[in-house]
């Protein structure tokens, strides 16, 4: 019987329960199709056209079954049945609706299926053939024309002893010229590899010609080839009107952005305009460890911001629902136009426009159906993304978002308060999407990342709107630009302090299996605390451990670590293939010798070390992997004076440098013999080079390294030999200058071959030294030296094997600990 019969009125939460029970149906309904188009790109790209025509033929044809079988199911369902079903109740009739609801979403996918297998036969057909990847296939000099169409993305690095920035540039093949003269004209997507001036400075929409060698695509990649630039490029065509709006703004914020201080300089643009530019190495670092790295992607996240502030002026105007979701628009197209049109942004632009539509029409809880409709049109549009992580990494996390986050907000809001409760639920929730994906591309863990991300997020809007409205204002007015900028610096600011502090906690990234062995891993993971946190006995003991473990790893490990040990004198730095030794020079106060070929690297170190002023750095000659790091020095630190060899080849890394200090406003002294200082508990003196002419040996570079600094570091219990790079012309040069007793000497120029036995007998040394890079391209140490060490009683102490390698005293004698027990 029905309610008119019995007299009931349905309970309204009964009621409620089964409208929300229906839209998550439809949800799911919706979310099936999307995740058919993705499984069916993401397996069709690496394979052939015909493949993708065959799957297309199958699905099709299953699709036309299902699809007459539930036409003939119709046609024989007589007037008697439905009376019959109609009498049954209506839970049956219900119940054949849900069937016939679920059999109309298995066409639904199986439509999809057809024509994700078609566009990716399509796409996979377009890039196998044609005059460039024919070729390609032979590995073909060519002139080409090509449309520039995302931004150059610049790979920092080094090319033997300088620094060269490599760039990767995508375009589109228009004008093909091969080695015989035939011009074609085509439409074929490449990556250009490229380095030398004029790369990083192109512009999407930008047409240029330029020679190079083509070579095959990576398989599963919608890229026809890829080009080794062999000149620079000639810009035929400036950018669009859109492109070249898009970087007088840009270049508006960055200016406005200088009165801010280095770091919050760099990352401003990168936060609201994804401006990479003049970003800080370190801070890139940091917000990866801890997790905000996606902060400096231009995704959802800035257009939800600059959405919420123009929604919030709207409603301040008393506009309706539909005006502010119109507004919301306009203002998402804005912020697409000072981003730049990339198809990153673009994408962003597309998923931000659908949820403010949902908004628009009232519907604003559809977030799932909404996103999964975003989903496959974007992956329908652009089969590549289906095998991109960012693309999965921002859809899982905003599906984090929807279908996790209220869940575990309305729990904990019976507990705490409501928006407390949920600014801790998003960020979770989030977190929580990814980690499957992260474990897949990194193999690791971030458990800093969900603190982090508290921390960090209530900076991030006033930042993006700020940062926003001042490249806005900028080409009006610099100064109100930068009043702009200024409150922007604090927030960013906090930003940079949280992913520092998150970066260098113990435990930041934790090492897990990657793969599908770490996924499956993950999962037992998951199910285990599941089970366990259900039991509320459980969930007190699981508590009370982590607390245990928090305050093991913050408060007792840092009191009782082992590092740096207690009194240390000096200490080789860990920096991969270079030099990095910090000597100590007081309190918090350090000597620094040579910085090593990374920021990163130099500066963790000297973190390690609670070094937070360097009253001298001494460069001991300009090669890259001794001055590539100087950023990282000077990273909030004050240097006093940087010393310099007189050598200076090669002159482009010595012009670099000098720019560089000349910038900083930091006084550069020439090295001269005779030099001495003395800063805390060592005395430290210049023995070369000598003032006469530097020899040149046989290598490359051996000129600059014959004219390395040499220095002889005194303390109360003994002394070093520090050398530099000094092959053997120089080192027969201080042998007949006389070279001072030492406990310790640096090997020169990483352990190479290139050692005079006498040098290496000359100091009496009992320890050696050798700061080198594991696994590098240059045999070093040689296994010769390592020979000749060890037969003068010489014992060998390695960074590549035993990290970060410390000098201390014990009353008359130095010791030599090393960091890791790795074998010498």
């Amino acid at each position: 019987m029905d309610s008119a019969q019995t007299g009931k009125v349905p309970h309204p939460s009964a009621a409620s329960e089964q409208e929300t029970g229906a839209r998550r149906i439809g949800d799911l309904r919706l979310a099936a199709p999307a995740l058919a188009v993705w499984a069916t790109s993401l397996s069709l790209l690496t394979c052939s056209a015909r493949t993708s025509l065959i799957t297309a033929l199958c699905a099709a044809t299953a699709m036309a079954v299902i699809a007459l079988r539930h036409r003939i199911a119709r046609i024989l369902r007589s007037a008697k049945l439905n009376q019959a079903l109609t009498a049954a109740g209506r839970g049956e009739s219900d119940r054949a609706g849900g069937c016939r609801g679920w059999g109309n979403t298995a066409v639904a996918v199986l439509g999809c299926v057809v024509a994700a297998a078609g566009a990716v036969g399509v796409r996979v057909h377009a890039v196998a053939t044609g005059p460039v990847a024919e070729l390609a296939g032979r590995r073909a000099p060519v002139t080409v024309e090509v449309a520039i169409t995302d931004d150059p993305k610049i790979l920092p690095g080094h090319r033997g002893t300088v620094r060269r920035d490599r760039v990767i540039v995508e375009g589109s093949v228009e004008v093909l010229e091969d080695a015989s003269g035939a011009r074609f004209r085509t439409k074929a997507p490449i990556v250009m590899f490229a380095n030398g001036p004029g790369w990083s400075t192109l512009l999407p929409s930008q047409r240029v010609r330029v020679q190079g060698r083509l070579g095959p695509a990576e398989p599963g990649t919608l890229t026809t080839a890829v080009l080794l630039a062999a000149t620079t490029p000639k810009v035929l065509s400036g950018p669009s009107t859109p492109q070249r709006l898009a970087a007088g703004l840009r270049a508006g914020l960055r200016q406005a952005a200088g009165v801010l201080p280095p770091a919050e300089r760099g990352l401003l643009p990168g936060l609201v305009v994804g401006d990479l530019s003049l970003m800080d190495e370190q801070v890139k670092r940091d917000l990866t460890t801890a997790g905000l790295s996606h902060l400096t992607a231009v995704s959802g996240a800035n257009l939800a911001v600059i959405a919420g502030a123009v929604i919030a002026l709207g409603r301040v105007a008393g506009l309706p629902l539909a005006g502010r979701a119109a507004l919301a628009i306009i203002g998402m197209l804005c912020f697409a136009v000072v981003a730049r049109p990339s198809p990153s942004v673009l994408r962003a632009l597309v998923m931000g426009s659908v949820a403010a539509v949902a908004l628009g029409t009232g519907r604003s809880r559809d977030g799932l159906a909404a996103l999964s409709a975003t989903v496959l049109a974007l992956i329908l549009f652009d089969p590549g993304l289906a095998r991109e992580y960012g693309f999965a990494l921002s859809v899982f996390a905003t599906g984090g978002i929807l279908v996790l986050a209220p869940r575990w907000r309305d729990r904990m809001a019976r507990r705490i308060p409501f928006m407390a409760a949920e600014a801790i639920a998003v960020p979770c929730a989030a977190q929580a999407a990814v980690t499957p994906l992260l474990v897949l591309m990194s193999g690791a863990l971030e458990p800093v990342a969900v603190p982090a991300n508290l921390l960090a997020g209530p900076a991030v809007p006033p930042a993006t709107v700020l940062g926003f409205a001042a490249a806005v204002v900028a080409p009006v007015s610099d100064e109100a630009a930068s009043w702009l900028v200024r409150p922007a610096g604090y927030a960013v600011g906090w930003i940079i302090l949280v992913a520092r502090q998150a970066a260098g906690l113990p435990a930041a990234t934790v090492s897990w299996p990657g793969g599908a062995i770490g996924l499956l891993l993950l999962v037992v993971a998951a199910l285990t605390c599941w089970f366990v946190l259900r039991r509320a006995a459980w969930r007190l003991v699981v508590v009370a451990v982590a607390a245990g473990v928090l305050v093991a790893a913050l408060v007792v490990r840092p009191v009782v670590a082992s590092w740096p040990p207690k009194g240390w004198l000096l200490v080789s730095c860990d920096v991969g293939q270079g030099d990095a030794l910090v000597l100590a020079a007081g309190a918090a106060r350090a000597i620094v010798i040579d910085t090593g070929p990374d920021p990163a690297l130099v500066d963790r170190c000297l973190r390690d070390l609670g070094v937070e002023q360097v009253p001298l750095l001494i460069l001991t000659h300009p090669h890259f992997d001794h001055v590539g790091g100087l950023d990282g020095v000077f990273r909030g630190r004050k240097v006093g004076a940087v010393l310099v060899s007189p050598g200076e080849r090669p002159r482009q890394e010595s012009a670099r440098v000098s720019a560089d200090l000349r910038g900083r406003r930091v006084p550069e002294w020439v090295a001269s013999p005779g030099m001495t200082w003395s800063l805390g508990p060592v005395a430290l003196t210049v023995l070369g080079p000598s003032d006469g002419a530097v020899s040149a040996g046989p290598g490359e570079g051996s000129m600059a390294n014959n004219a390395s600094v040499v220095l002889h570091a005194r303390w109360a219990a003994g002394s070093a030999l520090l050398c530099g790079d000094v092959e053997t012309e120089a080192q027969d040069a201080l042998l007949r200058q006389g070279i001072p007793s030492a406990q310790i000497i640096k090997v020169p120029h990483h352990g190479s071959a290139r050692q005079d036995p006498s040098f290496l007998a000359a100091p009496g040394a009992g320890a050696a030294l050798i700061s080198v890079g594991k696994d590098n391209d240059y045999g070093h140490p040689a296994p010769l030296t390592l020979t000749r060490l060890r037969a003068l009683g010489i014992r060998v102490y390695r960074t590549d094997t035993q990290g970060d390698l410390a000098v201390i005293s014990d009353k008359d004698h130095l010791f030599v600990v090393p960091r890791s027990s790795g074998p010498p």
